[in-house]
């Protein structure tokens, strides 16, 4: 699915991050999940989709992703926890589809994310 998306990257739960802006999500996370992004992810092993947030522009995704940078580490903390409170891998590498995060299961359906 091509749509202009913002998305945050972690080695491990509270470890290195890594904010990035793409076009087409799937298709990143397939990239970034088999090593084939040289760069700061592979050097650090920043792998972990742990945030994404889709944007209706690019314009729009970019001016996020600078604002994002500029933040400190806690801010992004309290940006990921509510929509991935366990800091699980949001993204499949099997299906090669981006899963929603717990959070965000549960205020799109009303209920609980099953375990």
């Amino acid at each position: 699915m091509k749509r202009p998306c913002v998305y945050i990257l972690a080695s491990k739960p509270y470890g290195t991050l890594y904010v990035g802006v793409m076009s087409d999500i799937n298709q990143r996370m397939s990239l970034h999940a088999q090593g084939l992004l040289a760069g700061f992810t592979k050097r650090y092993r920043v792998t972990t989709l742990v945030y994404y947030e889709m944007h209706e522009t690019m314009v729009q995704a970019i001016a996020r992703e600078k604002l994002l940078k500029r933040w400190h580490r806690a801010w992004k903390y309290r940006l990921i926890e509510p929509m991935n409170p366990e800091w699980r891998d949001l993204f499949d590498p099997e299906s090669g589809e981006v899963l929603f995060g717990p959070a965000e299961v549960e205020r799109l359906t009303g209920e609980p994310a099953p375990d």
